[in-house]
């Protein structure tokens, strides 16, 4: 075995122990195409299923073979404008399964997220019955407090760059903690735990994904 897919796994071992003390399901697939079997795999047909914005999901072909099942799917890219995406925003927080990447993940099983508008966020809090996480074993970081300088340093600058985003972030590479309108950092949420068992399934994927 490669060795960094080896330290991955290991490595993947300790954060799935410490996700089930946290009432969180989690896997370990060592490569994108069979994190994308393992998500076909929890879907049941005839489900409604939508997402949030996720360079992760796109990065493992997710949502093609998701139109090859018998589901409902709930794309916020296809609305045909604001309003219709606004009411995808809403009907989502009652599908069937909601997914999505984290933007980091600690050790010790904890999911930190920062989100702009928020739905992605309520639906990881609360909404649909069942929540999937897809998250490259490169988000993985040591502590909460190392969590949030990645997610403030590195995955916020990416994300607004990607989005043609004017703030401080994206001409210099790191958080200026802005009050800009373009800002994507408005809502920081820390999971700690699953009130509901198992109701939150985490994927991690020994590959580098995402920001």
């Amino acid at each position: 075995m490669n060795p960094k897919k080896k330290y991955y796994q290991k490595k993947a071992e300790n954060i799935i122990k410490n996700f089930e003390k946290r009432n969180i399901k989690a896997f370990y697939c060592p490569s994108a195409e069979k994190a994308s079997a393992k998500i076909l795999e929890i879907i049941e047909d005839n489900s409604s299923v939508s997402w949030g914005g996720s360079m992760t999901l796109e990065a493992i072909n997710i949502f093609d073979k998701l139109k090859n099942r018998n589901l409902e799917l709930l794309d916020r890219s296809k609305a045909k404008n604001s309003k219709e995406k606004e009411e995808i925003y809403h009907r989502a927080l009652n599908t069937d399964y909601y997914l999505m990447s984290s933007n980091a993940i600690t050790q010790s099983g904890k999911l930190i997220n920062i989100d702009g508008t928020g739905n992605r966020l309520a639906a990881l809090i609360y909404g649909p019955k069942s929540v999937i996480i897809a998250a490259g074993m490169n988000k993985v970081v040591i502590d909460e407090e190392t969590a949030l300088k990645r997610v403030r340093n590195q995955a916020a600058p990416a994300n607004v760059t990607r989005l043609n985003k004017n703030t401080p972030c994206a001409e210099t590479g790191y958080c200026h903690e802005c009050q800009v309108d373009d800002t994507i950092c408005c809502q920081t949420v820390i999971t700690r735990r699953s009130g509901s068992k198992n109701r939150i399934k985490v994927i991690l994927i020994g590959e580098e994904l995402g920001y």
